[in-house]
């Protein structure tokens, strides 16, 4: 079994301008599922969330020369592409024809649950403000957002111990937010 080879930052900048076939694969290994959920978060459609993905890593092939070290991490700025290109989407014309097309049964049934669920939302967002940033920021990303700690980690660079311990202990002080 051959052992995965882990990659520094700058290490994976240089291979990618390089144009490393390999490189770009371990890319899309390790950052595809964290870009996906920020994409299908914005445009809600697993499909179409599918296919931006694909244009995002397009992108970055395509323009990883431009990216500068001095201004970001190279997965925030992977991130703002990912983004972008799900707001582009969502505004298209394609894009808003084909909601307006949905029928009407199947937008009765969202609208219901996810209005639900933002109430839901809401109060918590309050309670989780009251934490300290590091574990707001973790709270976030793990329950609003969808991502793994696996992938958590990898995104702030932490390791994925602090990640879990973090994470137990912000929860533990929701608890005692909740239950005075």
């Amino acid at each position: 079994m051959e052992v995965a080879k882990k990659y520094s930052e700058s290490e994976l900048v240089h291979l990618l301008q390089q144009r490393g076939q390999h490189v770009f694969s371990y890319l899309y290994d390790n950052y595809s599922g964290a870009l996906l959920s920020i994409i299908y978060n914005i445009v809600k459609d697993e499909e179409l969330a599918n296919d931006v993905l694909q244009e995002v890593f397009v992108k970055i092939w395509r323009q990883v020369e431009s990216y500068d070290s001095s201004k970001g991490r190279l997965f925030t700025w992977m991130l703002n592409i990912a983004r972008n290109a799900s707001i582009d989407t969502v505004r298209s014309k394609s894009y808003q024809n084909n909601q307006k097309n949905q029928e009407l049964s199947e937008n009765v049934y969202s609208a219901a649950g996810s209005a639900q669920l933002q109430v839901d939302q809401i109060g918590l967002r309050k309670l989780v403000h009251k934490l300290k940033e590091e574990y707001r920021v973790l709270i976030d990303l793990s329950y609003f957002q969808g991502f793994t700690q696996d992938e958590i980690s990898k995104m702030l660079d932490i390791p994925l111990g602090t990640v879990k311990t973090r994470l137990r202990t912000a929860l533990i002080q929701l608890r005692g937010i909740i239950q005075p």
